[in-house]
């Protein structure tokens, strides 16, 4: 890492601990800053708290004293998570005291240059893909950010050997000063988070900030059939690559006579893509561009385009069992989501849905289901709602069962040769499951033990 001057012997505060806040403090006190972290969880119960008092750093649980902001404090180091309607934050900001991310500082520490990912959808696959992408290629890859590996921890492991692949929210992103990966990717806007930013131009305007420092050494990967992102990039002052799977890129990435081409090369044809539907051909043209700029191979390119399994719960294709593909979409928890999956396929879709009851409408399925679905299998509180509106869909066979073990099963029992057997639940998991991941989990466990005949 580069051992920068820019926070020594200043006053930084630290608002927020979780994991980007802990690791955030244990970066600024190595770089030798006055270091304050103030948390709200008491200081009894905060074991972040009481690990980074250790190594010297003051430590201010249980509530956020207004005299924390002052004249004498230089930066606010911000958890992407907390608004900036927070009082503290909103005091910093009035003094004009940087408030940051810890975007920031892996930016500025890194020895290794940076591929940053953003958009509205599809960021954890697009980075997931570039990674993979990359391996065996010039540099060895190394993910973190929104994906779940804090970014300033990994970029004091970089080296000029490496590349960073950073997937970035727009929460991080409000947070940067001089952040400027060498390759940004914009994948598209759709309405999200206004509620922490107030407005679709307030969400644009900090995606924007991926770009809003790249040189015309950089480049600007972004997404032709977006309309909005195709007019915001016009203010980057990268060098700009589009990608369309609708139009003729030649100069970047796009479908040409049925094949995934990018900088004139032929990758794959379309239809043995591993990942289904139009919006993962998207991604796969996204990341193949920022892999081929950042020196990956295009045998390894072409590889994981052929072989990507997905990132885990979201349209995660977990194997085959007798000519029939399992898919986990776990993630999957509302009507939108679950649309999106089976506007994914072309073969007949055995679905499993069901759920936590929040007493929402799940008519929206009924055009889709009346589409692609053969068979549906409900279960959870939400069993008999969901039934009701495939029976109105026309759904030729619909199943009402308790468990999402019994649903697979009796999913795979009523499906045929070349059936996609998808777990889509449009729901929360809250009735029987901790988490989605924990119903992700049971979905696949079932799928193993019935190839495996248990």
């Amino acid at each position: 890492m580069k051992m920068i001057n820019k926070f020594q012997n200043k006053n930084v505060l630290v608002l927020g601990l979780a994991k980007s806040g802990t690791e955030s403090a244990k970066l600024l006190h190595k770089l030798e800053a006055n270091v304050t972290v103030n948390d709200q969880k008491p200081y009894e119960e905060n074991i972040q708290a009481q690990e980074v008092e250790k190594i010297g750093v003051t430590v201010i649980c249980g509530s956020h004293p207004d005299l924390l902001v002052d004249d004498t404090l230089d930066y606010l180091i911000k958890n992407p998570g907390i608004r900036y309607d927070h009082p503290l934050v909103k005091k910093a900001i009035e003094k004009n005291i940087p408030v940051l991310t810890e975007v920031e500082l892996a930016f500025l520490i890194s020895e290794a240059e940076m591929i940053g990912i953003t958009g509205s959808n599809g960021k954890t696959t697009t980075t997931t893909y570039i990674g993979q992408m990359l391996e065996g290629g010039d540099k060895a890859p190394l993910l973190a950010g929104n994906i779940g590996e804090v970014a300033c921890g990994v970029a004091q492991q970089a080296t000029v050997e490496n590349e960073m692949v950073m997937e970035l929210s727009s929460f991080q992103l409000m947070g940067v000063e001089t952040f400027s990966p060498k390759v940004a990717v914009l994948l598209n806007f759709v309405e999200a988070h206004l509620d922490y930013h107030g407005s679709m131009d307030a969400y644009i305007e900090a995606k924007k900030n991926i770009f809003k420092n790249q040189s015309n050494d950089d480049y600007l990967i972004y997404n032709a059939d977006d309309p909005i992102v195709a007019e915001v990039v016009k203010s980057g002052q990268a060098q700009k690559i589009p990608f369309s799977t609708e139009q003729m890129m030649p100069d970047g990435a796009c479908i040409i006579d049925g094949w995934l081409t990018v900088f004139n090369k032929q990758l794959i044809p379309a239809k043995e893509m591993s990942l289904p539907g139009e919006h993962n051909i998207a991604n796969g043209l996204a990341a193949a561009a920022a892999a081929l700029l950042a020196g990956g191979k295009i045998d390894q390119i072409r590889h994981v385009l052929r072989t990507f399994a997905g990132v885990q719960h979201r349209l995660q294709y977990i194997g085959e069992l007798n000519n029939r593909k399992f898919y986990n979409n776990s993630k999957a928890t509302n009507v939108p989501a679950t649309i999106t999956a089976l506007k994914a396929f072309k073969d007949p879709v055995v679905l499993i849905a069901g759920g936590l009851d929040r007493g929402l409408s799940f008519d929206g399925l009924i055009p889709l289901l009346s589409e692609h679905v053969t068979s549906m299998i409900t279960y959870g509180e939400t069993k008999d709602k969901l039934s009701d509106v495939a029976k109105r869909a026309g759904v030729s066979e619909v199943m009402m069962v308790d468990s999402l073990e019994d649903a697979t099963k009796k999913a795979y029992a009523h499906s045929k040769p070349n059936d996609v057997i998808l777990l889509s639940p449009a729901c929360a998991s809250w009735d029987q499951f901790k988490t989605f991941e924990e119903r992700g989990n049971m979905f696949t466990t079932t799928f193993h033990n019935m190839k495996s005949g248990k």
